[in-house]
């Protein structure tokens, strides 16, 4: 685990170096950070932070402002289409709340961020949850459970508060 956060210092230091106008370079260190080439739409303003890289997986179209953390220990899957404002946090990983576990157990648990998702500025999602087709995360939103399909939820934690139509 060591090496791979060594790995992920390292490239994400070059890429934080890095200008919007650099964006075939922020496209080129960022497909070696996930082990896959990214498509010639993926786009991304520095400052990212992350401490692995191979455990995302990100579609066509996609749009990463600035400043936000990608944690993928659990595996971080991002579907076609979708945008994440700046100082979005995606946390796969985390500790046992038992003292005497923390320091010595990471638990993780994979996100799913599917087709045509707005995740809104400053929010936080946490391992384990997976945002439906279409939905909207609003700022500052902390998303600790699933989120349906064609929904906007806000809040902390986040909860459903309306349904988005067509």
């Amino acid at each position: 685990m060591l090496a791979s956060v060594k790995r992920a210092m390292a490239i994400t230091a070059k890429l934080n170096r890095l200008t919007f106008n650099d964006a075939d370079e922020v496209r080129a260190l960022f497909s070696e950070l996930i082990d896959k080439r990214v498509d010639d739409s993926f786009l991304l303003i520095p400052p990212f932070y992350t401490t692995g890289g191979p455990d995302i997986s990100v579609g066509r179209n996609i749009f990463v402002n600035q400043n936000c953390t990608f944690y993928d220990l659990g595996g971080l899957e991002i579907a076609d289409d979708v945008m994440i404002g700046p100082n979005v946090s995606i946390i796969t990983s985390g500790h046992p709340i038992e003292p005497h576990l923390r320091r010595a157990l990471v638990v993780a648990n994979p996100i799913v961020i599917e087709r045509n998702v707005w995740i809104a500025a400053n929010a936080t999602i946490i391992g384990g949850v997976t945002v439906g087709e279409n939905s909207v995360v609003a700022a500052g939103s902390v998303v600790t459970k699933d989120v349906p399909p064609n929904t906007l939820v806000g809040g902390n934690p986040a909860r459903v508060i309306r349904s988005i139509g067509d």
